[in-house]
């Protein structure tokens, strides 16, 4: 269990997100909300603020009756449910869900205390509000997804529960569930601020490090095939660079390949003095997808922490419009609402999955190309060559699943398009820079995925799998489990989407 309190650390987040942990509301959060919605309630007599007792957006400017103010809430809510698009994932839902509350319980909102208990019962009880991928633009808040959570919260729109759509009206009275009363501004309080995008982008976060991790595993698996020597991930080389990332992975890979029977010293081969050859035979150097493992990754390593902690920063914080100040007696008006700090992070983090597809992608071709290997049959053949063709199909697949990431990390952070009659005349479109960024990291899943049945091969075509290090035998016996030895042809891809659901829901 884990209570909402006064501050919600990543790891919380996540537990709940993917632990199924369930959510409590402390008392402290019950009184701090009660206290903020009891000062609106009586700040707002004979004031005009935003939302309460004035239209929304370029239509600020007419005042609404103190008789049409609760309907001008609901109003809010049904209008802008006008998503389109896949629905998203029940787990980036969740995680919406789970952000908005955070915020709303810091008592900045004026929200009644109603709103966070009903969202509670739906994270605890696995109620997924439908709300679609298509929709935002990342400025006025997540607008158009959470009104859908928020139609969700007044008992209309659509569920998902228990692996099924269903009406919200069906299941709430199924699970003995009432909707909330609207009293003042929750319309506009739910569907202002960036929970949707942030929420996607703590799950994006979540299998981005799993990437990380399998990559170095990846790149330390292939450095075994073909006897690389060990100075490249070295203390010493990387040490003289000051960068945290690229030294985490080089430790990272130190460790990993700590009792390797097959990676070389320098020292003991090309450092004897022994090699008087004018041509040498044994390559001096290794490929930069080989050998540059630490300041490729490295960069990748610090982008996805610094995105934690950003969207960490986030889902605590105030990004509602406008700010109820208890302590002060005074609401402010602002933009916390603008998700230009999410987007720009989630463009940078799709940017970096990117290049991490892509060097799995040319580890994978320097496996397949035995011109350039010059140790492995083509395309990793363990049949008859030309007859079989190994591993030469799912090549393809990962070189244009690369091409596709590529194209998709254009960046969503500089493609603002006015809108609103231009009230919303810069935006941040960071509720599509977390869906595409999640999109890009799913690919790469599928790429790591070809690759990683590519290197079992390889550890089979030159019986190296007692030779390996322990982590990497440990990775190959896993993978065995999953996949045969490919020698006779076969359709391939059960065995892609095997491997990837296995890197992707491994703890």
């Amino acid at each position: 269990m884990r209570t909402i309190n006064e501050y919600l650390s990543l790891e919380e987040f996540e537990s709940v997100i993917f632990g199924n942990d369930k959510i409590d509301i402390s008392k402290a959060v019950i009184d701090r909300v009660n206290t903020s919605f009891d000062f609106l309630k009586d700040f707002s007599v004979n004031k005009v603020i935003y939302g309460v007792n004035t239209g929304f957006g370029p239509m600020a400017q007419y005042r609404i009756k103190d008789s049409d103010t609760i309907q001008l809430q609901y109003n809010l809510i049904r209008s802008h449910s006008s998503g389109t698009g896949k629905p998203l994932s029940p787990l980036c839902v969740k995680s919406a869900i789970l952000a908005r509350l955070n915020t709303l319980s810091l008592g900045n909102s004026g929200v009644h205390p109603s709103v966070i208990q009903l969202m509670k019962e739906l994270i605890n009880r696995d109620i997924t509000p439908l709300i679609f991928e298509h929709g935002g633009v990342g400025a006025s808040g997540d607008l158009v997804q959470l009104a859908h959570l928020a139609l969700v919260l007044i008992g209309e729109g659509e569920v998902f529960y228990k692996g099924e759509r269903k009406s919200t009206k069906e299941i709430f009275a199924l699970e003995n569930l009432a909707p909330i009363n609207v009293e003042i501004r929750e319309g506009l309080a739910l569907m202002n601020g960036t929970s949707v995008m942030t929420g996607i982008g703590v799950v994006n976060i979540h299998y981005a490090k799993k990437l990380i991790d399998w990559s170095i595993q990846c790149s330390c698996a292939i450095n075994e095939i073909v006897s690389a020597y060990d100075d490249h991930f070295s203390a010493e080389l990387n040490g003289t660079k000051r960068h945290k990332g690229q030294q985490e992975i080089a430790q990272r890979m130190r460790a990993h390949l700590a009792d390797s029977q097959l990676i070389r010293k320098r020292e003991e081969h090309l450092y004897t003095g022994e090699n008087t050859e004018d041509i040498f035979k044994e390559k001096v150097q290794e490929y930069y997808s080989l050998r540059c493992v630490p300041q490729i990754l490295g960069p990748i390593l610090e982008t996805t922490d610094n995105a934690a902690h950003i969207l960490e920063d986030e889902f605590n914080s105030a990004n509602d419009n406008p700010i109820i100040d208890v302590a002060n007696k005074h609401v402010y008006h602002g933009g916390n609402f603008h998700g230009d700090y999410i987007a720009l992070e989630m463009d940078k983090l799709k940017i970096a999955i990117t290049k991490l597809t892509m060097l799995a992608e040319r580890q994978l071709n320097y496996l397949l190309n035995s011109k350039i290997n010059e140790m492995l049959p083509p395309f990793v053949n363990l049949g008859t060559l030309g007859f079989n063709f190994g591993m030469q199909g799912v090549q393809f697949t990962a070189t244009s699943t690369t091409a596709e990431n590529q194209m998709l990390s254009n960046p969503m952070y500089i493609h603002s398009i006015p809108n609103n009659n231009d009230n919303q005349d810069i935006v941040s479109m960071g509720t599509n820079a977390a869906v595409i960024t999640g999109k890009v990291i799913e690919n790469a899943f599928e790429v790591l995925s070809i690759e990683m049945i590519t290197i079992v091969q390889a550890i089979d075509a030159l019986n190296q799998k007692d030779s390996i290090s322990s982590a990497s035998r440990k990775l190959y016996d896993e993978l065995r489990k999953i996949i045969p030895t490919f020698k006779e042809d076969q359709a391939m891809y059960p065995f892609v989407q095997q491997v990837k659901d296995f890197l992707m829901n491994s703890k």
